[in-house]
């Protein structure tokens, strides 16, 4: 199906890579069918992809995996949390936090309270709230980023 992005203009997306969330997204309940999208010259391991909405192709949030910026990054999560996502294990679970980028770029930060489990074989996937206190909602970035491109 093609879809008009307000980010990435018009862009085709396959059926197969479609991911549901049943409960829709925090905050967005309604939203249910996303896509992830990543720029295609640098490769899935560009860093920010976006999880873009099927249903509101307005609505696209950057995310990235947690382990870049956190590499300790294993919150403890009750299993009842991740039915919306079926059967997750170890080889088919892909983790995404999402990530807030002010105007002032030094204060780019994820959100590690409210990541995304994606069952990349089921393409069913939920957002979860970490709610051990350990992880908090704006963990700064930029500065971590920063050094890593400096070791290139």
């Amino acid at each position: 199906m093609n879809i008009k992005t307000k980010i990435f203009g018009e862009i085709e997306i396959l059926d197969d890579k479609i991911i549901f969330f049943e409960n829709g997204i925090i905050g967005f309940p309604e939203l249910k069918r996303f896509a992830l999208i990543h720029d295609e010259e640098k490769g899935t391991d560009a860093g920010i992809r976006f999880l873009q909405s099927i249903d509101e192709p307005a609505f696209a949030m950057p995310v990235m995996d947690p382990l870049v910026v956190k590499p300790d990054y294993d919150p403890e999560v009750n299993d009842e949390l991740l039915s919306g996502a079926g059967q997750v294990t170890p080889d088919n679970i892909l983790v995404l936090v999402t990530v807030s980028v002010p105007g002032d770029l030094k204060k780019m930060s994820v959100n590690l309270q409210g990541p995304f489990v994606i069952n990349v074989e089921e393409h069913k996937a939920c957002q979860i709230i970490v709610e051990n206190g350990e992880y908090p909602v704006k963990f700064p970035i930029y500065d971590i980023l920063h050094s890593g491109k400096g070791d290139k």
